[in-house]
């Protein structure tokens, strides 16, 4: 049994191009209708408890799914099997990286994708506002967050604090600047705990979409310790959407780029150890949102939060990004067609390649 879940996970992991719309349609067909090995309705019951705690929804959904398997040997196996594949080609592509993105013709391709990971992201922001933002207060939230993090203030509070909003009410106006004074430092100095640190962070606070990770990555690494720029944030991002398996897959690579293949090791197990912490109580979890109001309210204060830290981070990489018109150009289309077609983004990704390495869409 666990030699058939690891080879299932395995080959949903080297397959699963396209985000965690296609990871989730993958696990449905290969799961539930091939195997059999659960029912229609059980699987949307899975799938819905793992949007309800942070983190990246289809690997819990694969941790998920291996516990109901298998106990805590098939989480185990389900996760590290479908984590696996992406976080190998992502350290390979570091270790490239680092020898010849300097080379013009990488240049070119990295010019050539990074309008097109924009657009991508900006897509993410309207389509997930459409079901996580319902009503004035969400919304408020939503714009009150793209402030804040705009601002400086930490994305850890920002979230903490939308979800508190939501739940205290007019109160919120009062408690807010206590939260604020309680932003997460972040050390400057570089070592293998502060990245496992930093990334344990990202996975256990990105509720609502895996691009809310942009927004702590770049506060975190790219402002506060300086670990990184601006624009090997985005080529990340931009490898990450074209390569198979989570985009939560990133941390391998830029912890290759922070710290060799110990920084990259860390950064995977930072990024997703909260998935496997949580997945056991999950159950616990969707009891208590279904139960109590203020639990409901916290979850839909941090999701909207969430959203507004991914319009923000859209802006902040745009100024980075968008070097000229045509590249302004490219990130516009690529959201009209990302609209229409919501898996396409690999493609899309390898056409802006195609394109920047023709010089197409220049620097």
């Amino acid at each position: 049994m666990l030699t058939e879940l690891a080879l299932a996970f395995l080959k949903l992991g080297v397959i699963g191009f396209g985000g965690p719309a296609v990871h989730v349609a993958l696990m449905r067909r290969e799961l539930v209708t091939r195997r059999g090995w659960l029912d229609q309705e059980e699987f949307n019951r899975m799938f819905a408890a793992c949007n309800l705690i942070p983190g990246p929804s289809s690997t819990e959904l694969a941790i998920f799914l291996g516990q109901r398997r298998a106990g805590w040997r098939g989480m185990v196996i389900a996760g590290g099997c479908f984590i696996l594949p992406a976080a190998l080609l992502m350290l390979a592509i570091a270790w490239a990286y680092l020898r010849w993105g300097r080379h013009p013709a990488a240049m070119h391709i990295l010019t050539g994708v990074r309008p097109i990971v924009v657009g991508i992201v900006a897509w993410a922001a309207v389509d997930l506002g459409r079901t996580m933002v319902g009503n004035w207060p969400r919304a408020a939230v939503a714009v009150v967050a793209a402030a804040m993090l705009i601002l400086g203030v930490s994305p850890a509070v920002i979230v903490v604090l939308g979800g508190a909003i939501l739940v205290v009410g007019r109160r919120a106006s009062r408690t807010a600047p206590l939260m604020l004074s309680a932003g997460v430092v972040v050390p400057t100095a570089f070592s293998l705990a502060a990245v496992f640190l930093a990334f344990l962070k990202v996975g256990a606070l990105s509720f609502g979409s895996g691009y809310v990770l942009v927004a702590f990555l770049r506060a975190d690494l790219v402002e506060a310790t300086r670990w990184l720029t601006d624009r090997q944030l985005v080529d990340a991002i931009a490898i990450a959407q074209a390569t198979p398996g989570p985009v939560y897959g990133v941390a391998a690579f830029i912890g290759y780029l922070v710290g060799g293949v110990p920084g990259s090791v860390v950064a995977t197990a930072g990024i997703f150890l909260p998935g496997f912490v949580l997945i056991p109580f999950v159950g616990r979890v969707v009891q208590l949102v279904e139960r109590h109001e203020a639990a409901r309210a916290f979850v839909n204060g941090a999701n909207a939060a969430a959203l507004g830290l991914i319009a923000a981070v859209t802006l902040q990489l745009a100024s980075v990004a968008l070097t000229g018109v045509v590249a302004a150009i490219a990130a516009v289309v690529t959201i009209g067609l990302i609209w229409r077609w919501p898996f396409a983004s690999p493609a899309l990704i390898a056409a802006g390649a195609a394109a920047g390495l023709a010089g197409i869409i220049g620097s």
